[in-house]
């Protein structure tokens, strides 16, 4: 580890170099994921599903059927997908649809696996068409098909495969292609959290990263980490931070509340990014109905960042509406930023 020191006053100051930096916070993420389904808060109908699955694969004796996971960036698939092979007592291969280029990537890594074993393909929507078509035959007579030369001297070679478990993780359920999805066994979906749930992930946390957090002061954080596991760690980490340069032993409602203002982030979870777009509806289109192109053009923001990272979740609050004509501020985002309702002309 590559680390400098110097002394500020009569305090000696450490810091880690940016790699090292960034595998540390790695690990400590690994760290917070639960390992076993008893351990994994929320999502109790998937949980309580998954649950039959393995068991009844267990009882008989071979591997799990096939699982699709789908749902929106952060609420927990890859921390499932490692419990799953925790729960079954396998080995788990981890990818993702854009890291695998080639077909010949695809067939090793599926013909490395033991029998039994667990492949993970996240973002597996993003998969080249070419290469879902070696998964349709992998996935149900556990062989893939080689094309060996090439023209007329070209041969087909089958090649049978162990008994393997793949699971697929999409945040986009739509672009997966109808007979890939058709070829999973078990599909689920998952929701964002309650705030409850959000809650008790907090004090799970930071009783692993030895915080000493205030009731009130997890309430808060839940409120603000817009429904969803992965921001509410973050969330909690940067606090932490917070309070620790402030030399505060206990993080209360006042940290919380600096820390947030601090990130430019609100009580409900509303980021600058969020308030940028909502304003460009309410302000530069009268609160619409506008299509996306418009907003991005408004925010010099993505329009697939803005349709996958920020309007869910304003979905969810109800501070936008989804219409033929475009998308529409809600009374409710009107008076959360301070403006006077105008109802739009749709």
């Amino acid at each position: 580890m590559t680390i400098q020191r110097f002394n500020k006053g009569e305090k000696e100051v450490s810091i880690v170099s940016p790699e090292e930096k960034s595998k540390v916070e790695a690990h400590i993420e690994v760290g917070l994921r639960p390992k076993l389904l008893v351990d994994y808060i929320g999502q109790d109908e998937v949980k309580a599903n998954l649950g039959y699955l393995i068991e009844a694969a267990r009882l008989r004796k071979e591997p799990l059927d096939h699982v699709l996971l789908h749902g929106p960036p952060g609420l927990g698939k890859t921390t499932l997908a490692n419990i799953i092979s925790n729960e079954v007592g396998v080995s788990v291969r981890i990818t993702s649809g854009p890291a695998i280029e080639k077909q010949g990537d695809i067939a090793s890594i599926i013909t490395n696996l033991k029998e039994n074993d667990i492949l993970f393909i996240d973002e597996i929507h993003r998969l080249k068409p070419a290469i879902e078509e070696i998964l349709y035959s992998a996935m149900e007579d556990f062989a893939i098909d080689l094309v060996i030369g090439k023209g007329p001297a070209a041969k087909t070679m089958r090649l049978k495969l162990p008994r393997f478990t793949l699971i697929g993780a999409t945040t986009k359920m739509s672009m997966l292609s109808s007979p890939l999805r058709d070829r999973f066994g078990a599909v689920y979906k998952l929701q964002f959290y309650s705030v409850d749930h959000i809650k008790q992930i907090i004090r799970r946390s930071a009783t692993i990263l030895n915080i000493n957090i205030a009731d009130e002061a997890a309430e808060l954080l839940a409120n603000s980490s817009r429904q969803t596991p992965r921001i509410a760690n973050r969330l909690l980490k940067r606090v932490r931070d917070f309070a620790m340069v402030k030399g505060v032993l206990e993080v209360d409602a006042v940290v919380v509340k600096n820390a947030l203002a601090a990130m430019g982030i609100d009580y409900l979870g509303l980021d600058e990014g969020d308030r940028l777009i909502l304003n460009a509806i309410i302000e530069r289109f009268r609160g619409g109905p506008v299509g996306v192109g418009s907003i991005a053009a408004a925010t010099s923001e993505d329009e697939g960042t803005i349709e996958d990272v920020y309007e869910p979740f304003l979905l969810q609050l109800g501070f936008m509406e989804r219409t033929s004509r475009g998308r529409i501020a809600t009374e409710k985002a009107f008076l959360h930023l301070g403006h006077n309702f105008v109802k739009n002309q749709e």
